[in-house]
């Protein structure tokens, strides 16, 4: 089967948020999204929102941006449709929220989006899809041809333990804590056709592999695919699943800037080398597992010796390596605020709200005003660091 690639001209640039409707009261998950996006959606060819979606739970709804050239630019196209939900969502006395999982929902409580497709997904999958109460950020970002996808996307692997580490959000799974640092990453693993991608060897092969994987019904179409990174046909990108919900607007920015800023770089290594390096595929699982288990603190393996960095000073030298290309695309500032996540992630910051004495819904309530606020919560005293 050919599977047409729309090539993109230049790092262009497309933003996803999942995001959580609670309840203002309980705090709980609250499946609204049909009654929001039908008001929102009215006017509007199709009676859609052309930037709110549906998602499998109908306590969730999608935010996206068009194509954007800079990353300003998708933060801003992100925050007016934002605002258009949360006035919708104020009126009604529910919150908005982003982050890997709920810390208390449980996933058998939660309705399922009315469209066909996803209740093919749960006919299908059964248990693995149902506990899908998880939320993520999808960062889009253009290439020239389906061969330099595939060559960047087997490339961007290794970076995987860096942007999960980095936007990891999900310590709390259904009012316990895991132990984890991601723990949506484990839960969404459970899918057949999601998780750690395939290496390919060029476009012919990804598309021989579809067009397999269709055949044998294992998926009925492309876009049942969900590895953690996947070149996007009809796009023309390369998609990076990997990341946690990230709770504030600068914290998607910055992950929307390294996605950018890294496939742009790889972009220029392949014009003059024409190949990209790529890790073993066990260090690539291993690294991927360290990050959703230890966050930050996690040392990767960095050759097929077993050589340790710490996953820290990985992200200092990635962003020190990406700055020239950030200056050329405007995104330094945004590029730089990784260096703030990786002091205190999410993760760090929800389980601060329960060492200091609160409860889960006092983590849901921390989460929902950086939302608001666009700052990092910090405990009475400021935050306590561990390393």
């Amino acid at each position: 089967m050919h599977i047409p690639f729309q090539p993109s001209q230049g790092a262009t640039l497309g933003v996803e948020m999942e995001l959580e409707v609670v309840d203002g009261r309980t705090r709980q998950l609250h499946g609204a999204a049909s009654e929001i996006l039908d008001v929102l959606g009215r006017g509007r060819p199709g009676g859609a929102h052309p930037k709110a979606k549906h998602e499998l739970l109908e306590s969730t709804v999608e935010i996206i941006t068009g194509i954007c050239s800079t990353v300003a630019e998708a933060r801003a196209d992100l925050e007016v449709t934002l605002a258009e939900l949360r006035a919708e969502t104020d009126r009604r006395g529910l919150e908005l929220l982003c982050s890997g999982t709920h810390p208390f929902s449980t996933w058998d409580e939660q309705k399922i989006s009315p469209d066909p497709r996803y209740h093919r997904l749960i006919e299908e999958m059964q248990w693995p899809a149902r506990r899908l109460q998880i939320f993520g950020i999808h960062v889009h970002v253009g290439v020239r041809s389906g061969e330099r996808a595939v060559a960047i996307a087997n490339a961007l692997a290794s970076y995987i333990p860096h942007f999960l580490a980095v936007s990891a959000s999900s310590p709390f799974w259904m009012g316990g804590d895991t132990g984890l640092a991601s723990t949506r990453s484990k839960v969404f693993e459970a899918l057949p056709t999601a998780g750690i991608p395939y290496q390919m060897d060029g476009w012919a092969e990804f598309e021989r592999f579809m067009t397999t994987l269709i055949s044998a019904r294992a998926i009925s179409s492309i876009r049942e695919v969900w590895w953690d990174i996947r070149p996007h046909p009809d796009f023309g990108t390369v998609e990076l699943r990997i990341c946690d919900g990230t709770p504030t607007m600068s914290e998607v920015a910055a992950v929307a800037a390294t996605s950018q800023c890294l496939v742009e770089w790889m972009n220029g290594v392949y014009d003059r080398e024409g190949s990209l390096p790529v890790s073993a595929a066990w260090i690539v699982r291993e690294n991927k597992w360290r990050a959703a288990r230890h966050g930050v603190d996690a040392q990767i393996i960095v050759d097929d010796e077993g050589h340790l960095v710490p996953l820290r000073d990985a992200v200092a030298d990635l962003v020190v390596r990406l700055g020239p290309v950030a200056a050329r695309l405007g995104c330094e500032a945004e590029l730089g605020d990784l260096l703030v996540m990786v002091e205190r992630p999410s993760y760090v910051r929800q389980r601060e709200v329960v060492s200091n004495g609160g409860t889960l819904v006092d983590v849901v309530d921390s989460l929902v005003a950086e939302l608001r606020s666009d700052h990092p919560w910090t405990p009475p005293g400021g935050p306590h660091h561990q390393h």
